[in-house]
């Protein structure tokens, strides 16, 4: 069922046209010569019209039935009147958020974690949310919920080490978070609620496994170190043997070689400043 505009009318023009109309029923009524039951029937109609005023506050919406019938939606700021005979039903269209429960998930490599997220949204289809779920704010939460803990298991927590440009939960947000949005989008559609945001608000390795995972991240953190300190050693040899065979510096056999690399190698990627030894006599 799609959202149709429902049928309203100025309410200051009504007020002004009803007050007429009233004056009208009372001066026919006076001026009838024989007074009988049926004679009031005018100025009970118009009394009854008078019922049809509603408001409308900016961002809300009014839903109006007629006898169990979906006649429209106004939106329409303001006084307005309406058939008094159409039930109205109050909506907010207003943008709501809530932030999720922090629940306990498995990643898809099987790692629990902790994970919850603040979801941003607003109604847009009246119809569809009233009448096509039974309480769309309550389906909202469910189904968000729903959506994170699939999300959740889709993609790991880290990054393995050998696919770095993997998705995952903790080293692509913005990626994590579209992914996020559409997913509950997808779910909300068939109750006329568009999502305009879905975002982590917090993401943790379970307590069970937290302090093993951060011994896991510390070393992968060491290894990445050590593998960029060892390229650029390697670079700065590299430069210092061309520099000397350049300008003639010093000749060097194979063996004086490796030993000067493994001299440099140890100066420059050892973790503690080296000691240097001083020979005084001659180069062999």
């Amino acid at each position: 069922m799609n959202e149709k505009k429902g049928f309203s009318i100025n309410g200051f023009v009504m007020v002004f046209v009803l007050l007429l109309a009233q004056i009208g029923t009372v001066v026919y009524f006076d001026s009838v010569a024989h007074k009988a039951p049926w004679h009031l029937l005018p100025a009970v109609l118009v009394g009854v019209c008078w019922a049809g005023f509603f408001m409308v506050q900016p961002n809300q919406g009014k839903v109006l039935t007629f006898f169990g019938s979906y006649v429209g939606t106004v939106k329409a700021n303001g006084l307005r009147w309406t058939v008094p005979l159409f039930m109205r039903k109050t909506l907010s269209l207003r943008i709501r958020n809530f932030e999720s429960a922090q629940m306990k998930v498995n990643d898809n490599q099987g790692n629990p974690v902790e994970i919850a997220a603040i979801i941003v949204w607003s109604v847009t289809d009246t119809a569809e949310a009233v009448f096509e779920v039974d309480n769309f704010e309550s389906y909202v939460l469910i189904q968000s919920e729903s959506a994170i803990r699939n999300m959740a298991s889709s993609f790991p927590y880290d990054p393995r080490d050998d696919e770095g440009a993997e998705v995952a939960l903790r080293s692509h947000p913005q990626q994590i978070a579209d992914h996020l949005q559409s997913e509950i989008q997808a779910r909300l559609d068939k109750a006329g609620i568009t999502v305009h945001e879905a975002r982590l608000s917090h993401l943790a390795y379970a307590p069970e496994i937290a302090s093993a995972m951060l011994q896991r991240q510390q070393a992968a953190a060491i290894i990445a170190a050590r593998r960029k300190i060892v390229d650029g050693a390697v670079g700065m040899v590299e430069m210092a043997l061309a520099g000397l065979n350049e300008k003639d510096i010093v000749e060097l056999d194979d063996e004086r070689k490796a030993n000067m690399v493994s001299n440099l190698l140890v100066v420059l990627c050892g973790d503690k400043a080296a000691q240097p030894v001083v020979n005084s006599g001659s180069l062999y």
